[in-house]
């Protein structure tokens, strides 16, 4: 297909941000992939390789590397935010420094953040100054940069509340390889996004703990519905929850070896405590902090999650892993679709209250 080339900073050089820096350079766009490490930067420029995020890839030449936002940012028109929930505000602060013209943010990072319960597009509109800030745009989706830097094929969503930039973010991204569909439901995009981090490392736990099929498709399912339940209160529609930001981001992330979260949970499942399973994995395991503001979250909206509650406990309070499955297991009956149903009915019921 035929696309205006546009020059992209990628901020953030892991291994989700170098894949789709990775695929904007197969579109035939500028790429400039932003790094803090200088030594990183400069293995991408040489060797055009990134060994320690995807040690046997070989980058495209059209990529190139900063370790200087101030040299990465000028004369580019969108940037992929592409670092952990926790260092967003700090490298917003350094972006607010350097930018003089309005730009547009693609966020592909999947967390909330504890105490403030912001999302990350939240956050970054409260961040940057309106006169800064062009438009936000979320990416998500079933999509490990282990399988994108293969050219597996791929399906991921965007989402904004303008649509025409999430459209435009559509064309940037879209080949062969990496299909990308629009969702105008944010709030939803992004809950999926980032919830779905707490069930696999819920999974996780249960692998490592050694049980089987069985336990991880009831994990799978309820998560779904807990996470659900809670996006609905936040005011997401139920549809993207069946989508790619919803069961199919879920499903890869609780079944696959490429997830760090999933790992990080078969660990504690093996009896690791959690800073041992920290120091295990080198990398960023966003479900953590996740858990910990979904559970402020549940409180704050008086939602049922079970699943998330238990393993606060196993991450924060010691709770061993085997006696936190079986609180699940020794919960008290309920009908399936209650709590679904009640949350559907109370959505009715504002609806029919703001078209009095």
């Amino acid at each position: 297909m035929e696309r205006n080339r546009e020059s992209v900073a990628v901020v953030g050089a892991g291994s989700w941000g170098t894949a789709l820096a990775m695929v904007l350079a197969d579109n035939g766009h500028d790429v400039r992939l932003w790094g803090h490490n200088p030594e990183q930067i400069e293995e991408i420029n040489t060797q055009h390789t990134n060994k320690k995020y995807l040690s046997e890839i070989h980058l495209p030449e059209e990529i190139r590397g900063y370790s200087s936002l101030e040299e990465a940012l000028p004369r580019t028109e969108i940037m992929i935010l592409a670092v952990p929930t926790k260092a967003i505000r700090e490298v917003l602060g350094k972006i607010r420094e350097i930018r003089t013209e309005p730009i547009t943010i693609v966020h592909v990072s999947k967390g909330i953040e504890p105490d403030s319960l912001l999302r990350i597009s939240e956050m970054i509109e409260e961040e940057m100054p309106e006169n800064l800030l062009d438009s936000v745009v979320v990416l998500s989706g079933p999509s490990h940069a282990e399988e994108v830097s293969l050219r597996h094929p791929t399906t991921v969503t965007v989402s904004s509340k303008n649509m025409k930039a999430a459209e435009k973010i559509q064309d940037l991204f879209i080949n062969n390889n990496f299909r990308v569909y629009t969702n105008p439901d944010i709030i939803g995009v992004e809950i999926g996004g980032a919830l779905k981090n707490i069930i696999a490392l819920a999974a996780g736990i249960t692998d490592g703990l050694g049980y089987g099929d069985n336990a991880k498709a009831a994990l799978i399912t309820r998560g779904l519905a807990e996470i659900a339940r809670l996006g609905m209160k936040m005011g997401a529609s139920p549809l993207t929850f069946s989508g790619l930001a919803g069961i199919g981001d879920l499903i890869v992330t609780c079944t696959s070896v490429h997830s760090r979260n999933w790992r990080a949970g078969n660990l504690l499942g093996k009896g690791h405590n959690l800073q041992e399973v920290l120091d295990n994995m080198g990398m960023v395991v966003e479900g953590v902090r996740t858990t910990k503001a979904a559970h402020q979250l549940a409180k704050k909206y008086d939602v049922k999650m079970p699943i998330t509650n238990v393993l606060y406990d196993v991450l924060f309070n010691n709770v061993n892993a085997k006696d936190a499955v079986d609180l699940l297991m020794g919960r008290g009956k309920t009908h399936e679709m209650e709590d679904l149903a009640n949350v559907l009915e109370d959505q009715r019921g504002s609806k029919n209250q703001e078209n009095l």
